[in-house]
């Protein structure tokens, strides 16, 4: 559960504000969705490589 404390004089949309960094910073809905269905430490294994290399690829395509 997240805990956000309202400091004194803060106001309600402040407070509200930081809950919602804080729920984005810690992954609540990315945890959800990847319990949604189980799959293969192999097939996480395998996304995790082809996303490394989307990502370098675009990485080498952008330096100079």
């Amino acid at each position: 559960m997240i805990i956000i404390n309202v400091k004194e004089g803060e106001t309600i949309e402040r407070a509200l504000k930081r809950y919602k960094q804080k729920h984005r910073r810690i992954g609540v809905m990315n945890e959800l969705r990847d319990r949604k269905h189980f799959s293969k430490p192999s097939v996480e294994r395998r996304n995790e490589i082809l996303k490394a290399k989307y990502k370098l690829k675009k990485l080498i395509s952008v330096a100079p």
